[in-house]
């Protein structure tokens, strides 16, 4: 999450709220019908929550398809105590969207996108680019660099992967991915997935689970995966395979690295 001594523009709420105005035009909506085609849209930090969400001016919502929430929860969002349920083409999705307290963000609406919750409205875009899970953070970095580091992972001992063609992808908070040609992997000692997720910065992913002999049984599954069809900004890693460094061993020019520790640690999500 930024904070305001790195990113200027940013501006807090007595709740806690960091936002910063958008120049980017946002629609969303649900099905067929577009609630929400906002030219001056607002990102939001909730505290304690690391990715974005968009506000909208109420001039920019349909709140015609809006009705105070039935049921609404406590302390979903952070301040916010009015939610709405939405109506549209005869379903009704509670909790859909919520306002914010008052101060800088009054009149502002903001949704769930169902992508990441689970209900809300399932399709977004920026411009004419449809978008995923959650707005893609203005202050974080994803870069997708060809390499000709050598590169080595293992799992309980056995090389599973070795190339000299790696793609290292960097991003923002997270540590270095090492993205291997297919050819230069034993993918034979992985079994498919029926696992896909989103990401904003990359698309949607597709995973293998491991099915060798050694090392089984501290290897979580889904520990390998792929964007075979990446939004244009990492295009450099289509149809590679990247290992969580967390749970297996991956060596580098030579180099030993050390097991991370994030969330995925012990049992990739």
């Amino acid at each position: 999450m930024p904070t305001p001594s790195t990113a200027q523009s940013l501006r807090t709420t007595p709740e806690g709220l960091l936002w910063e105005p958008s120049e980017r035009w946002v629609r969303g909506r649900k099905g067929d019908v577009t609630v929400v085609d906002s030219r001056h849209p607002v990102l939001v930090w909730e505290p304690g929550v690391p990715v974005p969400l968009y506000a909208f001016p109420r001039t920019e919502v349909r709140e015609d398809l809006l009705l105070p929430a039935k049921n609404p929860p406590v302390g979903a969002h952070t301040g916010s105590t009015v939610f709405y349920d939405l109506a549209v083409d005869g379903e009704l999705l509670e909790n859909a969207a919520w306002a914010f307290p008052a101060d800088d963000l009054a009149g502002h609406i903001a949704f769930e996108w169902f992508q990441r919750t689970g209900r809300g409205l399932d399709h977004w875009y920026e411009e004419e680019e449809e978008i995923f899970v959650h707005p893609r953070d203005p202050h974080k970095r994803v870069d997708a660099l060809p390499s000709s580091r050598h590169v080595v992972v293992e799992i309980g001992g056995r090389v599973v992967a070795d190339t000299r063609r790696p793609v290292l992808l960097f991003e923002t908070g997270l540590p270095t991915r090492y993205y291997l040609p297919r050819e230069d992997v034993r993918l034979d000692l992985f079994r498919p997935s029926d696992r896909h997720t989103g990401c904003p910065y990359k698309g949607t992913a597709e995973y293998w689970s491991w099915h060798g002999e050694h090392g089984g049984s501290d290897v979580p599954p889904d520990v390998v995966w792929s964007y075979p069809e990446p939004l244009p900004a990492v295009g450099a890693i289509k149809g590679l395979l990247a290992f969580y460094n967390e749970v297996v061993d991956i060596t580098v020019d030579g180099e030993r690295l050390e097991r991370p520790v994030t969330p995925f640690t012990r049992t990739p999500r």
